[in-house]
Order: structure tokens, then sequence, then C-alpha cells
């Protein structure tokens, strides 16, 4: 099995012998196809064995009394339960491969150069999206905020663009206000005094080593540039570094595909007021950190949206030093592809992961 992919997490009870694991795999195999209840008749074409549809039936019978399978109505037919779902992902599910061609789609797609921190994370999400037929989440938690380097360019008039780049190369622009007449010189002297200070420390540090400066009056910065430097770092004061990081969420349209019902609808718009929930986000890294691999989630498992009839695959990105840098996975209906979601999950996390890092 291909590094990082989820292993089997539990072996298949004594009860269930051979005849009633493939009967199992057959359902849910036939219910991730079409979301239907399976009955008798369906699963005797599929198995393609000398089994009547009666034996069928009390195969069936035998695997709902062991809370694997329900009857959502009166009929005959079947569906799986979250119990039968995550005996199926842990012990029957056979894991797909991608293709070079899809690797090679997805390393290209996201080494684009040139494209910000906030395009490469929504480029993935959208990939995601669009490769498992489901939403696609991307977690990037709360950089250090070391600062690598700062600049300030004239616009012209009494403006100023401060140019901030962060440790992890992220890049961010302001607009300031300057005094009236600033000289080129001025802008570059204050470039200078703060570079020479930031030395990979946060936004905060540095206001604060500036701060104590002036107020000592130890600098050798004339009025002017001093109030360009003041300028400058007041212009992120409170709106950078405090969050806790970024969710981006592509694709939720996919999640409508399927719904039917006022419930299900209300359901579904409960997963979206979830979604943009920052304890979500903070929820979504809490639930990889410990992982080496791939996580599947099914239905309540997560803790994270009750009982919506969701399923969440997650898998960290990892940096060269293990250390985890950002969680991407796929929320989609409990009958989600996982076959095919999860090595999409596991190759995404491990190309985004050696670019974040």
């Amino acid at each position: 099995m291909k590094r990082g992919l989820l292993p089997a997490q539990a072996l298949l009870p004594p009860e269930l012998d051979g005849r009633s694991a493939n009967i199992l795999r057959e359902i849910v195999e036939e219910y991730m196809a079409s979301g239907e209840p399976v009955g008798s008749r369906t699963l005797s074409r599929r198995l393609g064995q000398p089994l009547s549809p009666a034996t069928i039936r009390n195969v069936m019978v035998s695997l709902t009394e062991a809370g694997l399978l329900f009857s959502p109505h009166t009929s005959a037919g079947r569906l799986p339960t979250e119990k039968g779902l995550r005996l199926f992902v842990d012990g029957l599910l056979q894991f797909g491969a991608l293709s070079e061609d899809e690797q090679k789609v997805i390393g290209l797609s996201l080494e684009a150069r040139g494209r910000s921190l906030q395009d490469t994370l929504t480029e993935a999400s959208s990939l995601l999206a669009g490769m498992s037929d489901a939403a696609g989440l991307v977690v990037a938690p709360k950089g250090e905020g070391g600062i690598k380097h700062i600049e300030f360019v004239a616009l012209g008039g009494n403006r100023a663009l401060v140019v901030l780049v962060g440790a992890d190369g992220h890049v961010e622009n302001r607009v300031i206000e300057i005094p009236p007449g600033t000289p080129p010189s001025a802008l570059v002297e204050a470039a200078n005094y703060l570079n020479a200070r930031a030395m990979g420390a946060s936004l905060p540090d540095l206001r604060t080593r500036v701060g104590a400066e002036m107020s000592e009056n130890r600098t050798v910065l004339n009025s002017l540039t001093a109030e360009v430097v003041e300028s400058g770092l007041a212009i992120w004061n409170g709106d950078r570094g405090e969050s806790s990081g970024t969710l981006i969420v592509r694709g939720q349209s996919r999640l409508l595909a399927d719904v039917d019902g006022q419930e299900r609808l209300v359901a579904i718009q409960t997963l979206f007021d979830r979604l943009e929930a920052q304890e979500t986000m903070l929820r979504l890294l809490e639930l990889v950190e410990n992982s080496e691999g791939v996580r599947i989630f099914i239905g309540a498992e997560s803790g994270l949206f009750g009982t919506t009839g969701m399923s969440v695959v997650m898998a960290p990105a990892r940096n060269e030093a293990n250390r985890i840098v950002g969680a991407i996975g796929v929320i989609g209906p409990t009958r989600i592809n996982y076959g095919r979601v999860v090595p999409v999950v596991d190759y995404t996390a491990r190309i985004l992961g050696e670019l974040l890092g």
C-alpha cells in the first residue's frame, strides 16, 4: 500500500463470513454508485454467484441485525449504516491509485510560479473538488509570523506602498499616507531601519522593539523617516497574525446535487454555516495533527457536522521536517467514492506539504 494511505483499522468480526462480507461489499458499492436501497435481486445479478435471492435476503437480515444495514422504508432494499460503512472502509475497501498523468496534473497545478499563497491554497481546494466530485477543503494554520523583508515604494502624492514579505514567502501589500514632500531617500532609510531590526521577528515583536527604541530616543531617524516607520507598522495593527489561519472551501454546490427534501436541505445549510466558523478550522487541524496519513470520518465521527450524513476525508500536509503546515481534505455524502478520494487527498497533501514547507 502506498505510503500515507489509511491502513485497515479493524479486522472483520468473526461472525462476518466470506459470503456475508461479499454481500456487504456489493451493497455498499451499489449504494455509493446509485444512492438507492439495494435489493436481493440486484445483488444476485451483481454477485455472479449461484446464490438465490432468498439466500441473499437471509444474509441481509443477519447484517441488519448486526447493525451493518438498515431498511429506509418497508421495501426489501437495504442501505449501509454508518457502522457498515466504517467496516467497509476499514476492512473491505480496495483503494485505487493515481495514474502518472493525474499526479502530473496535481503537481503542475499547484507549482505554478508567481502565484500567491492564497491562490495556491484556492487552487488546491478547487483541484480536490474537481477530482473527487465533492467539496474540497484546505486549511493553513497561522504562520510563525516571521518577517523576511519590508519595503516602501513611492506611489506619488502623499502615498506609499508597504510591501511585507513573510518568512514563509507570503507577500502582503498595503497603501499608507506619508507626509507631503517625503523624499525617496526617507522611504529607503525607513525600510533599512526596519529590516535591520526584523531579522525574522514577528510583526508584534517588531512593533514592540521599534516602539521602545523611539520612546527612548535611541534612534538616529529624523522625524520624517520616523513617521514613515510608524505608519508602515501601524497599517497592519490588529489584522495580521491574529487569526488562527485560513480555511478555503470550494465545490460546495456539489453537496446539493443529491439533496431531496427540506430536512436534508436544512442539514446541508447547517454544514455550510459550520464551515464558515473559525472553530471548525481549528477542529479540522486537530483531527489530523496526530495522523501520519489519510483519515476518514463517517457521519458524526468527526464531531464537527452533527448528523448531516456527510463524510470527511482529511490528511495533514507536512514539510520536510515532518511539521504540519496545513491540512487538506474532501467533504461529501457518506456514499462518497472513498477508493478514489483517499489517494487523491493523500497525494495532494504531500505535494502541498512540500510547497508550504
